[in-house]
């Protein structure tokens, strides 16, 4: 036996560890420092930050008396302040806390302190998603009117192709066209190789040839998707599927959608080469801008239109305002997912667990620091989330313990806590394991 041919199966692994330790220690990382800064903002004393768990790799102490380490184990991390019994911060720990520095601890704190600085972790990764979602804005920009084209999409040389870089595009099909109404057009042409274009060039307006502006190519392909598994890949141009010709991306989606689960043959042109791949479609739940969720049987393409149009950057309120958008909608459609989950009217293996996040850190990374950057803005938003659900041991939790103190005046008592903490544990351990069970067996 050749060890060598374990090789690429061995180089894939390890890069999608390493993506997936990335990601992970990144968001770990801002959601602690959110505990620790407000807690420190408070009063509250972080005696260590840890980031990973078992051995310590490397640690020093500030002048704070903060111990700051890395750990063996990066799939986590922890602040643990003065007093606390344990990296959750439950409990005191064995010994007295002098009464001078008992207001450095997280019990002696006042509760506005407390609640602060336990909510501080997951919105810091609110603000971590706002960040993310922020710069990609900027860097992307946003088309500019006129709609000018700064780069073609490679395509086969049966479709026509007069445009040029830095042709202002007037009008597709007859139809004039702007930044908002380009969508509009598209969805009206029919599928085409060869479609006529207005376009403004060097001051003098032209028509001339140009491929649909939506063509069948993989703009983006989805992790775990029957298309990346199969070895599909962005920048492939779709010429038939199931044995039809397509000129549109739109053509694609139809036949998948009434596929109904069976295997397709996918013919691609890619690099000047075609290609022959059997795709099976999947049943796949999508949430919708209104809410809900529409069931349909998708491959994981997404496409994308013809040209790249040139572009400008927004201003920093305008980008600001997209990016708090965007992680609403990404909280609400996570909150709507698991509503739907709980009610049977989506499928189970909307959960992912670990396995399912590292494959999908490592295919997201392998498609480019935009699309990695992408998910772990995404990532982000729902480890924030997560941990503000009312689950003893979680922050939202600690929350829940806290507004009780407020209305009842005091906190609750030690042997409820640890019920609690070891019900909330439980209930965690038996979602871990679900997910992997979903990963690994019963979602395929």
């Amino acid at each position: 036996m050749d060890a060598t041919q374990f090789l690429p199966q061995f180089g894939g692994f390890a890069f999608t560890l390493l993506a997936f330790v990335v990601a992970l220690s990144i968001i770990v990382a801002i959601h602690e420092y959110g505990h620790y800064i407000v807690g420190r903002w408070t009063g509250i004393h972080a005696e260590v930050f840890s980031l990973g768990f078992g051995p310590v790799l490397f640690a020093r102490t500030d002048r704070r008396g903060t111990r700051w380490q890395v750990a063996a184990l990066p799939f986590g991390g922890y602040v643990k302040f003065l007093g606390d019994a344990n990296a959750a911060s439950v409990g005191a720990a064995p010994g007295a806390i002098p009464p001078d520095r008992r207001r450095q601890t997280m019990l002696g704190a006042p509760l506005w302190a407390r609640a602060a600085t336990v909510a501080a972790g997951p919105f810091a990764n609110f603000l971590l998603t706002i960040l993310l979602f922020l710069v990609l804005g900027l860097v992307q920009g946003r088309p500019t009117d006129p709609l000018t084209i700064a780069r073609l999409v490679d395509l086969p040389d049966s479709y026509a192709q007069d445009l040029r870089p830095g042709d202002e595009v007037l009008a597709i099909g007859g139809r004039p066209v702007g930044v908002e109404t380009l969508g509009a057009v598209i969805s009206d042409l029919p599928p085409a190789r060869s479609v006529d274009y207005a376009i403004r060039r060097g001051g003098d307006e032209l028509t001339v040839q140009g491929p649909h502006p939506f063509p069948p190519v993989a703009a983006s392909v989805s992790p775990d998707s029957a298309a990346w598994d199969v070895g599909l890949r962005a920048g492939d141009v779709v010429l038939e599927i199931d044995g039809q010709p397509i000129q549109a991306f739109d053509e694609l989606v139809d036949i998948v959608r009434v596929s109904e689960g069976r295997p397709l043959g996918v013919l691609v042109w890619r690099g000047g080469e075609e290609h022959l791949f059997t795709v099976v479609p999947r049943r796949t739940d999508l949430p919708l801008p209104e809410g809900g969720f529409e069931t349909r049987w998708l491959v994981g393409l997404s496409g994308g239109p013809a040209f790249e149009a040139e572009t400008r950057t927004p201003g920093l309120l305008e980008a600001l305002g997209d990016s708090v958008a965007q992680l609403w909608f990404v909280l609400g459609s996570s909150l709507s997912g698991m509503g739907h989950m709980l009610t049977g009217a989506i499928s189970t293996c909307n959960l992912s667990g670990p396995v399912g996040i590292a494959e999908a850190s490592g295919a997201m990374a392998s498609q480019g620091a935009f699309s990695f950057v992408s998910f772990l803005a995404v990532l982000s938003a729902a480890v924030g989330l997560m941990n503000l659900f009312p689950i003893p041991i979680l922050d939202g939790g600690h929350l829940v313990f806290h507004a009780w103190e407020a209305v009842t005046g005091r906190p609750p008592g030690d042997r409820a806590l640890r019920v609690l903490m070891g019900a909330g544990l439980s209930l965690l351990l038996t979602l871990m394991i679900w997910a992997v069970a979903n990963d690994l067996f019963l979602c395929p």
